[in-house]
């Protein structure tokens, strides 16, 4: 399976799941398939500090072998096959092609199992006594370092990453000390208090002390600067080697090398270099290795994931048409998105655009009524509260209408202008003078936007919706999602105002009379127990929550969600539900907590034969097998929601698994 060089942590911190099956395929696919990503990542308490006495709150996992089966290599060790250029500190020199060839290597070998690398890559500091106490208060090698990895880590001298920065590239100062007089040692990120199992930020440097570690530049560095830092780091590999190897343990050995063009020998045995001159040599010798051109402009799709979740975010919640001329969709983004508004043939160049903002305040009638009027020459801005930022409260039945039914009526009279009248060229006159003509404005297209394209324009957009098709909210919330195939976060709060405005929106809606009375009556007993969010829409046959979504099972009737997946957590059903579901449709996996250790390699198969995964693609033995519940999921149209407590971490590794198998993808992609 596929493993990634080590990459730039960022502060939105997302789970990374463990090593997949050997039957799941991490090679990178050229096949440019995107899912929904799921925007929302709930804040996941690890609960009451744990039992910190004699036995932790939640047992470690297996304790680990001495020989690991899997050893990760380099192309780079041992270096003895590249030129030296400082005999002490040791630091080599490799060119263009070979650092590609070494990322593709990392990025291409199976990685170690969980056990191997964790619980030491959530950071067990020696004074934290917590940390401690809950993952190695019974086996004191999970301590250890590992043995079994050995990775590249890219750094660029000067720590400039807006430009000239090749793929996974880090800065210095992410993992050197800059504290006086440790200059040449590695930071020390390991947490000294609290406890947490989501340490995320401190992977990439704990990562790049078992590594090799490239080191380049570009013009605005100076040789001497590059050489000077190449140092500091073989330093510091050797003060770290030295301070965590024991009589039981002997580290291997990792090394520092310079990307370089050209070598000149001299009789002292070293090596006399030409560093590698202007970035732009990197461009054109090998393209593939850079993220950001010399100019600032990213190269292709480089595995930066903050980057790369931006770019999902424009093409997955791309603007599309939630009613006639009126569209829903993220800000638009020349930058991020350049085929957005208006570069292509399947998005219109907007007249009016709404930008929903937690600071805006709700437009009066006159500035709607100026911007109405000015949008039929210019493009025009509007601003109007985000979700969650109106509390619901009694507006009076007479008198001035509340901001948002206000709002949903001008927004469709600028898209729906009310037919005026259309003289006949014949006709005059009492004075017999030919009548004048009136014109009617045209329609005007708009867009509801925010960042995402649905957090905080959610508001917005359910209430019109509900205005321009006469629908009321626990329709219009379904018809959202699964007919106009949109994504949207609701507030709680905005569930207690579409309902407070219910009666007096769909009252003033222009909207069709279909028994609109009769559906009032039949609010559904799923509205009321949903905190705003939805599942999120993954696959088409697979959605990915939480167990509060998969304890409402007339939510999940309504959705077309027919099977459940509930990782480490059960669902609390009625044994009548249950019957009425089939037990065929639920698949409950146990013994995996959300807590560190507990590993889900050895249940993939099984999750992805339920959810849905051809039958073919099932092995086991070399073979392909065929079961009962293979396939049924996906082949038979039905969608299954997969669910853990929060829906961030287990859950969320299950659908990453099934995304790789059934598009192809690496891990990093999907």
């Amino acid at each position: 399976m596929a493993a990634v060089a080590v990459h730039q942590p960022h502060p939105r911190q997302t789970p990374t799941p463990p090593p997949q099956a050997p039957s799941l395929s991490l090679d990178t696919s050229d096949l440019q398939h995107g899912v929904i990503p799921n925007k929302h990542l709930p804040y996941c308490s690890p609960g009451p500090a744990p039992f910190t006495q004699n036995h932790p709150a939640t047992p470690p996992a297996s304790p680990p072998t001495p020989q690991p089966e899997v050893r990760t290599c380099s192309i780079l060790h041992p270096p003895d096959a590249h030129p030296k250029v400082s005999a002490s500190p040791l630091v080599f020199a490799i060119q263009p092609p070979t650092l590609l060839r070494a990322i593709h290597q990392a990025a291409s070998q199976e990685l170690p199992e969980p056990r191997y690398v964790f619980p030491w890559l959530h950071g067990l500091h020696p004074e934290n006594q917590v940390q401690l106490a809950f993952f190695t208060a019974r086996k004191k090698t999970l301590r250890n370092v590992p043995m079994c990895f050995r990775g590249v880590t890219v750094v660029k001298a000067g720590g400039d990453l807006t430009v000239s920065k090749v793929k996974a590239a880090l800065a210095p100062e992410e993992i050197l000390s800059s504290e006086p007089g440790r200059e040449d040692t590695f930071l020390d990120v390991d947490p000294r208090e609290g406890f947490s199992v989501r340490n995320f930020q401190i992977q990439a440097t704990k990562m790049a002390a078992l590594s090799d570690i490239v080191v380049y530049r570009d013009d605005g560095v100076s040789e001497k600067a590059l050489h000077k830092l190449a140092k500091r780091l073989s330093k510091a590999q050797d003060t770290w080697r030295v301070k965590n190897s024991s009589g039981e343990q002997e580290l291997p050995k990792f090394h520092v090398f310079i990307v370089s063009c050209i070598y000149s020998s001299n009789s002292g045995g070293d090596h006399m270099l030409i560093t590698l001159g202007p970035f732009q040599k990197f461009e054109t010798e090998s393209p593939d290795l850079v993220g950001i051109d010399s100019r600032g402009q990213p190269r292709g799709e480089p595995l930066d994931f903050v980057q790369l979740e931006r770019q999902e975010m424009c093409r997955m919640s791309r603007a599309s048409e939630i009613a006639k001329n009126v569209w829903l969709g993220p800000t638009p983004d020349s930058a991020l998105c350049p085929n957005s508004n208006g570069a292509n043939n399947n998005e219109p160049e907007f007249d009016i655009s709404i930008e929903s903002s937690d600071l805006a305040e709700a437009p009066e009638l006159r500035m709607l009524n100026c911007v109405g009027e000015s949008s039929l020459h210019a493009p025009q801005r509007l601003e109007f509260p985000s979700s969650g930022s109106i509390m619901p409260q009694k507006w009076p039945s007479a008198g001035p209408l509340d901001p948002v039914t206000l709002m949903c009526q001008w927004i469709h009279s600028m898209a729906n202008p009310a037919a005026a009248f259309d003289l006949d060229e014949n006709e005059t006159d009492q004075d017999g003078d030919i009548a004048m003509k009136m014109l009617q404005p045209r329609p005007r297209k708009i867009l509801i936007h925010c960042t995402d394209g649905y957090t905080e324009s959610s508001l917005l957009a359910l209430a019109y919706f509900m205005y321009a098709e006469r629908v009321p909210v626990h329709e219009a919330w379904l018809r959202l999602h699964c007919e106009k195939k949109r994504n949207f976060f609701a507030y709680s709060s905005d569930v207690a105002l579409l309902s407070s405005l219910q009666a007096r929106i769909l009252e003033l809606s222009p909207g069709p009379n279909n028994g609109i009375a009769g559906s009032l009556q039949e609010e559904p007993a799923w509205l009321s127990r949903i905190d705003g969010s939805l599942p999120s829409r993954i696959l088409p046959y697979m959605y990915l929550g939480n167990l509060g979504h998969a304890n409402n099972p007339q939510l999940l009737r309504a959705m077309g969600i027919k099977r459940v997946v509930s990782v480490g957590e059960p669902i609390s059903w009625s044994k009548g539900q249950k019957e009425s579901w089939g037990a065929k449709n639920l698949l409950f996996i146990d013994r995996v907590q959300d807590n560190g250790v507990d590993s889900l390699t050895k249940d993939f198969e099984r999750c992805l034969e339920f959810i849905g995964r051809p039958s073919a693609a099932i092995y086991r033995n070399g073979a392909p097998q065929l079961t009962s519940a293979a396939g049924k999921g996906k082949g038979e149209g039905t969608a299954t929601l997969v669910h853990c407590r929060v829906g961030v971490s287990r859950s969320a590794t299950i659908c990453i698994a099934e995304v790789m198998s059934s598009l192809e993808l690496s891990f990093p992609r999907a």
